[in-house]
């Protein structure tokens, strides 16, 4: 069976979920169809349980402003994260305005917060505030190091503390929790109420052909039934997370070249128990221990995951070679190329420090995880806490300038010179940028209906006010957006 389409979205995930909305409004003649390999939406990396489901803004992971051995903080990737978030706010706004949303089902307010401990993360802390505080993006976050205000903030954390220890936060009130999983399941029936729109569930995609005439033959296999199905289209795109790499290289083009993926997994203490729950509504970030990846930025947050609230802590990373929770354990060995090969080894042989790292976070004991929580929470008692796990994550690796290979933490997209095909690779901060990634996505695969003066432009000013502008640079139009959306998402409650 084959199938015309003018669209295919491949995963079902918060990537994909955002780019079929954002296109669907800007053109609703397009054809749209989705391919999720199983049996329903946002179950890997966007589910809540798999991802960390903070919104980041930049406000609270020290990770984002790394200070260098002269003492110097940079705060310009928070910046840049920042506005990116103020993107997908004002999209979600958008839709919220429309009826088509419902903010209570899938952002909540929680106040984002860094904790630090010890006379020299105490000093860094303080001067990241000042840093940040002085831009307009940051203008709203406090810093004390009074065990009172700080009490105030983070109840569990200071409860049982040595009184004479060091101790310093920072605060944004209107930071927030957002459940990915939700937020993409309510996209994608936003699309099914809407023509022109297919969901193939339970499909896994085979093989990627480019035609002649530059549309794609994407080949699908039903896991159930086996059957395949035939997709053409003028434009793929690959929102799979940690499943984009291997997908990308079956596209065969030539930008996939040197690409590579280095797999990490996660696990979370999770607590449920309503009379420790109801005593911490914050997302509360510390500094990592040296040679931790960003993603084991370890963290104790307020989550509401599904409606239902709850604490986790974490998260401890731990070496795999899946690149999805579902995947498979030849996953990373698979995706050797020899276009790939010398950065794979390359970014392995630099790296050594990180993969020993992670192999010893496997091994940990539960007890040495309770222990690793009470350095936020002094009086955690073991039996409130169980260990859940959480999604994968597959780091980019490619080559740098000098054509050794590297390996980045982030995003970043990878699209057919041609404009046909694009995919998506890496991890954090990923769902809370997913709207300004999928904008570039557009920017870099659609240019002539993205001219500055066309209908697309005019449609997404619309949708995003600030499309088009610098809200870093811009503080007179951070000033009539944030009220918008804080008010319209609730977030100022």
């Amino acid at each position: 069976m084959t199938t015309t389409t003018d669209v295919v979205l491949v995963g079902g995930g918060v990537m994909s979920a955002t780019l079929g909305v954002i296109l669907r409004e800007l053109d609703p003649s397009l054809n749209i169809t989705l391919v999720e390999r199983l049996d329903h939406v946002a179950h890997e990396s966007t589910d809540g349980w798999n991802n960390a489901g903070t919104g980041h803004a930049g406000y609270c992971e020290l990770n984002y402003t790394p200070e260098d051995e002269q003492g110097n903080i940079s705060i310009d990737r928070a910046l840049d994260i920042n506005s990116a978030f103020e993107v997908s706010l004002q999209l979600w706004s958008y839709l919220v305005s429309k009826g088509e949303l419902n903010p209570g089902e899938f952002i909540h307010t929680t106040p984002h917060c860094s904790f630090v401990w010890g006379e020299d993360h105490v000093n860094f802390l303080r001067k990241r505030h000042e840093l940040m505080s002085a831009h307009h993006l940051f203008k709203e976050m406090e810093f004390s190091e009074d065990p009172r205000v700080l009490e105030e903030w983070m109840p569990l954390i200071t409860d049982g503390r040595d009184p004479m220890e060091p101790v310093a936060a920072t605060r944004v009130g209107h930071g927030a929790d957002v459940d990915f999983g939700s937020l993409t399941r309510a996209l994608v029936r936003y699309l099914e109420s809407k023509p022109n729109f297919e969901l193939l569930l339970n499909n896994s995609v085979t093989t990627m052909d480019q035609e002649d005439d530059g549309s794609w033959k994407v080949a699908c296999r039903d896991r159930h039934t086996g059957a395949n199905r035939h997709l053409e289209a003028d434009f793929v795109f690959i929102g799979a997370g940690g499943g984009a790499l291997p997908l990308l290289q079956k596209s065969g083009i030539e930008e996939s070249k040197g690409y590579g993926g280095f797999p990490v997994s996660g696990q979370w203490l999770v607590c449920r128990k309503s009379d420790v729950v109801e005593r911490h509504d914050a997302k509360v970030y510390g500094k990592a221990p040296v040679g931790a990846p960003p993603m084991s930025v370890p963290h104790l947050d307020t989550r509401i995951i599904n409606g239902e609230p709850a604490l986790l802590f974490g998260p401890f990373a731990g070496f795999t070679t899946k690149f999805q929770k579902e995947g498979s354990f030849f996953d990373l060995f698979s995706s050797l190329r020899g276009s790939n090969f010398s950065s794979m080894m390359g970014a392995g042989m630099s790296n050594m420090d990180l993969t020993r790292y992670l192999i010893g976070e496997v091994f940990q004991s539960a007890e040495e995880r309770i222990e690793s929580l009470r350095n936020f929470y002094p009086r955690a008692k073991f039996d409130d806490w169980t260990l859940q796990h959480a999604g994968k994550r597959v780091q980019v690796i490619k080559k740098d300038a000098n054509g050794r290979g590297v390996l980045q933490f982030g995003t970043e997209v990878v699209a057919a010179s041609d404009g046909s095909l694009a995919a998506l690779l890496g991890a954090s901060p990923g769902a809370s940028t997913a709207a300004k990634a999928m904008i570039d996505v557009l920017e870099r695969c659609f240019p002539g209906q993205m001219a500055e003066d066309g209908e697309w432009t005019r449609r997404l000013q619309e949708m995003i006010p600030s499309h088009g502008r610098s809200l870093k640079e811009d503080a007179d139009l951070l000033n009539e957006v944030r009220p918008y959306t804080l008010s319209t998402l609730k977030l100022n409650e």
